[in-house]
């Protein structure tokens, strides 16, 4: 009689630390899901790559009229190798990169103080642009499809707001992977705010 008192008390036992684990098992995993969420980062977006752009603190703009000299003296001298090129008012009428005074300039015999940048540069359709929060992968896409290392940026208007190079993709896929790694490391380790710990 008592060890069959004693096994019911046992099963009885036993269901309530069994109900116990579930309605923990259940509350604690959106929890850990929600706290996850908010410290991995989203894809990492053209703004990121930005900070990265050697095209930040420089003017990377040049006139459609000026001579190709001015293009390869402004390549030399940033040590960057493409420039948007501006008409009068500003506005972005092409790009131009160092491939263009190769391939245009010294392989045809033409001399870079008589040609125009608008004659070697890429205009009209054929320009590619970005936006600030298109993602890095996304842009890395458009270079590769058209065989390209440099994107400009553009707003809402279609005013350019910046430059970025394949350089500065690599490099902000670098530093979200890092960061990704980090993250996954403090949890496995039990470190981080969530955590109650640094």
């Amino acid at each position: 009689m008592l060890s069959r008192v004693a096994f019911n008390t046992g099963r009885m036992n036993a269901a309530r630390m069994g109900a116990a684990r579930s309605m923990s098992s259940h509350m604690s995993a959106p929890q850990f899901a929600r706290s996850f969420s908010t410290t991995v980062r989203d894809a990492a977006t053209i703004e990121d790559a930005l900070k990265y752009s050697g095209y930040s603190d420089i003017d990377f703009t040049i006139k459609e009229d000026a001579p190709v000299y001015d293009a390869v003296q402004k390549f030399a001298a940033y040590n960057i190798g493409c420039l948007v090129v501006t008409d009068e008012a500003g506005n972005m009428t092409g790009i131009v990169s160092e491939r263009d005074y190769v391939c245009k300039i010294a392989l045809l015999g033409r001399t870079s103080k008589d040609t125009p940048v608008k004659e070697i540069s890429t205009r009209g359709s054929n320009i590619i642009t970005a936006v600030a929060d298109e993602t890095v992968d996304s842009c890395m896409s458009k270079m590769m499809a058209k065989g390209i290392r440099h994107l400009p940026i553009v707003d809402g208007e279609k005013t350019v707001i910046g430059m970025i190079s394949i350089k500065d993709l690599v490099a902000t896929v670098v530093k979200e992977k890092e960061d990704t790694i980090k993250v996954l490391s403090d949890f496995a380790l039990g470190k981080g705010g969530h955590f109650g710990s640094e």
